[in-house]
């Protein structure tokens, strides 16, 4: 069964009197705005927003809530900002922390509008929500006080779930410094049922306190929960009936386990429905926003075109990781392996594959999809650094069709995206130049190697027009006449043209090179 469709029948069992009643699912997901948003984020970005398709395409009443974390404080410093800069900041609000760019209106806008912009082009349409404004709106005063009325329980589940001891006098919560400014570098140690005491000091190894010490109301702003607390408030807060999170917060005793307890045990409400996901890596390695590591969320939505990376993401069980490595052959295969589900779904195929197909387009294309006689993405890239070659003319002589309006829109996209992975992540296997003059390699060669090109040039010599499966069939009969070893012969003919050991496939790549050119270049090695 599709990953989302699992969901959507637990959910219908949960919630059927709210279903029934008309009364919307919720689904909620967030991102901590720290730093430029690391590709790894987009993964529970595109896992509740096809939860979200899924339950509106089974007419149920739903709203999909996306959260701009941009309260909790400054406590990392990506490695591409200036440290002089913005080392002051540490410990403050991100919305309180200026914009890299002196632009935006704050640090956590700077790059939440560079996210949400990447959401939006992949189709997801939730309501977008600043922390900030939840909070200075008053919607977490009844979360703050129930929090700081229940302080003991909440520190006995913090031990009993995750074995973490808290002092005596330590309260959920984080104050925002009167005198400074900053709400990571504050003590919360004393609640009166209107205001608590604090004071800011050097509690954390990435802040400064100011040494201030006082009493303020911890309601509209002035204060924030400790994010284990404030997560199990958010779900009373916008009453979350859907909301996932990566692997490294659902083990027991994590994040989510404290939560969901906290949840239960003192809003009184039971926890949403869980999602747990795998990570999303990109070469190995796991992102991270605050250190400013790794491949960013745009970076990847400007690397492939919305329905492939609704379908990296989509296509793997939430349970699997994803593992993405633009500088080898992850792209090609991508591509391959969305062309068989593709040809399949076309074909009428009944099963999962078929089931999440739609899902991986944007809403607006599922209504008009179509299949697209297209070759390997390897050989469209291979196209896109032929400049000589019209793309669409080529495919239509080598694969022997025509081409629609709809292929060659679909062909041009995958030039543009081919071309962007050529220039900044392929590897060198996929890169393919003809070399202006005769490369040191085809010097090499050895005798039988150099009569094989030797009948490959009277062959081009007798014909008119070259033909790609002209050209095939004879690579095929001259292997045969001078019992040469295939690898021997194709690696001859690469050699002497783009000065490697390997190429597209042989016979249509000589049938697309000018004539002359290849006579001229086969009768140099042959001479020598």
């Amino acid at each position: 069964m599709f990953w989302a469709d699992k969901i959507k029948e637990e959910a219908q069992k949960r919630f059927a009197s709210k279903i029934k009643k008309g009364e919307p699912l919720i689904i909620r997901d967030e991102k901590t705005l720290s730093g430029r948003v690391h590709v790894g984020s987009l993964r529970g970005v595109v896992i509740h927003g096809i939860v979200h398709e899924v339950l509106i395409e089974a007419g149920i009443s739903v709203r999909y809530f996306f959260e701009l974390n941009d309260f909790d404080p400054m406590d990392g410093l990506p490695v591409y900002l200036d440290k002089d800069k913005f080392m002051p900041f540490m410990g403050r609000p991100l919305c309180d922390v200026p914009s890299p760019d002196g632009k935006a209106k704050n640090f956590a806008e700077y790059f939440g509008e560079e996210f949400e912009g990447v959401i939006r082009s992949l189709g997801f349409v939730p309501e977008f929500v600043r922390s900030s404004v939840a909070y200075k709106s008053g919607k977490y005063n009844d979360a703050i006080r129930l929090a700081l009325d229940n302080a003991d329980k909440i520190k006995k589940i913090y031990k009993n779930v995750s074995g973490s001891q808290k002092t005596d006098n330590w309260l959920p919560l984080s104050v925002i410094c009167e005198k400074c400014g900053k709400v990571g570098t504050t003590r919360a140690y004393e609640w009166n049922g209107e205001q608590v005491s604090y004071e800011c000091g050097d509690f954390v190894d990435w802040g400064k306190g100011c040494g201030h010490k006082g009493k303020v109301s911890p309601f509209d702003g002035n204060a924030k929960l400790p994010w284990k607390v404030e997560w199990a408030a958010k779900f009373s807060v916008f009453d979350v009936d859907i909301e996932g999170g990566g692997k490294d917060h659902s083990t027991k005793g994590g994040a989510r386990d404290i939560a969901d307890h906290i949840s239960k045990e003192v809003f009184k409400r039971e926890p949403p429905i869980n999602i747990p996901y795998e990570f999303f890596n990109v070469g190995g390695k796991k992102m991270s926003s605050s250190k400013g590591s790794g491949v960013s969320a745009k970076q990847m939505a400007d690397l492939l075109p919305p329905k492939m990376l609704r379908f990296l993401i989509g296509s793997k069980d939430p349970n699997r990781v994803i593992d993405f490595e633009p500088e080898g052959d992850t792209m090609p295969v991508l591509y391959d392996t969305y062309d068989t589900q593709a040809k399949s779904y076309f074909a009428g195929t009944k099963d999962d594959f078929a089931r999440a197909f739609p899902f991986y387009h944007l809403p607006g294309e599922r209504g008009h999809l179509s299949e697209k006689k297209l070759p390997r993405f390897s050989l469209i890239a291979f196209l896109a650094q032929m400049p000589h070659m019209d793309p669409a003319k080529e495919i239509e002589a080598m694969e022997g069709v025509t081409l629609t309006e709809a292929d060659k829109k679909e062909l041009k996209l995958r030039l543009e995206y081919a071309k962007i992975w050529l220039a900044e992540y392929a590897p060198a296997n996929y890169k393919f130049e003809i070399q202006k003059s005769l490369p040191e390699s085809a010097k090499n060669l050895n005798e039988l190697q150099k009569q094989a090109l030797a009948k490959i040039l009277e062959f081009v010599k007798g014909e008119k027009i070259l033909d790609g499966q002209k050209l095939h069939e004879r690579l095929h009969e001259i292997k045969t006449e001078l019992l040469i070893d295939p690898k021997l012969l194709f690696s001859a003919i690469y050699l002497s043209i783009l000065g490697r050991d390997s190429g597209p496939k042989a016979g249509w790549f000589l049938s697309v090179l000018d004539k002359n050119f290849l006579e001229n270049r086969f009768n140099e090695v042959t001479a020598k």
